[in-house]
């Protein structure tokens, strides 16, 4: 049996959600705040829902075999485990904040100044690689405020879209860290068990597809040659011939290929002019090299 650790809430929770549901691994009976464990579609897979600071942990230690959660998460646990595949989602930063009306302008501005962070060994680092010397002052929750009750100078959190950091009056002077959700596993068991590469296969499917469209579309036989050197396509389009109607002689081909989502405003509009009738663009779910 293969366990695999996911956060039990917050924002990498339904993210995380959507990645099993598309690649085809769906975890029975969703994820109740209260529960713990859950059965998917694979009898040999199961969920465990844990706080996402707390994965890294459970996966180096065997108590799972597989986790997702965010890399500033496993850095500042220094986890010894295996990174498989960065899941492109759960983007955010650690950042650097002070207080807007202070004159902090750049981290060398904090030598000798308290700094409080949920991430003391990332902070650390950070300043140690400046060569800047600061109280690190360790908290669980509410980082914003400290600089406004004197307990800080400046703060090292995670900052997704700077909104929070407005609301408390703070400014961002500098990116100690830049995060994204990683698929890890543990080192043993990524020895003894194949079907952790399975997974990686199936969410790696799913990461593929995202930014590709299928394209399909009807072609007069002699425009053929113009269309396909308008289409991209990951390995040339596929073409099939369309059985003439009995109200048209005209000899049709069926065209498909996979192309970049980011080129079909412009590529779709080229078709047209060459020739191609009845375009479609479907959205793909996975695809496997």
């Amino acid at each position: 049996m293969i366990r695999i650790a996911i956060p039990n809430k917050g924002r990498l929770h339904e993210p995380t959600m959507s990645i099993f549901k598309k690649a085809g691994l769906h975890i029975n009976g969703g994820a109740e705040s209260r529960k713990l464990f859950a059965k998917t579609t694979d009898p040999d897979i199961h969920i465990l829902f844990a706080r996402a600071a707390d994965i890294p942990e459970y996966v180096q230690d065997g108590a799972a075999d597989v986790g997702i959660t965010g890399m500033d998460l496993i850095t500042e646990r220094e986890a010894d485990v295996e990174t498989l595949l960065d899941l492109k989602f759960g983007r955010a930063s650690l950042v650097l904040a002070v207080p807007e009306d202070s004159d902090f302008k750049k981290a060398q501005d904090i030598e000798g100044k308290k700094v409080a962070t949920e991430f003391p060994g990332i902070t650390r680092q950070y300043f140690k690689k400046l060569g800047v010397n600061v109280n690190i002052i360790k908290v669980s929750g509410a980082c914003e405020m400290t600089p406004h009750v004197g307990i800080a100078d400046a703060i090292v959190d995670i900052s997704s879209s700077g909104t929070t950091l407005l609301l408390n009056n703070l400014k961002a002077i500098d990116t100690v860290f830049s995060s994204t959700v990683y698929l890890i596993a543990n080192k043993e068991s990524l020895r003894t068990k194949e079907k952790i590469l399975d997974i990686k296969t199936a969410f790696e499917s799913v990461l593929n597809a995202k930014k590709k469209r299928y394209l399909m579309m009807n072609v007069p036989e002699a425009s053929l040659q113009a269309v396909k050197e308008v289409l991209p396509g990951m390995s040339g389009p596929t073409v099939m011939k369309v059985e003439p109607s009995k109200f048209s002689e005209e000899s049709i081909l069926a065209v498909h290929a996979v192309v970049d989502a980011d080129l079909i405003f412009s590529i779709v509009n080229k078709l047209k002019r060459v020739g191609a009738r009845d375009v479609l663009v479907v959205p793909i779910e996975r695809i496997l090299h």
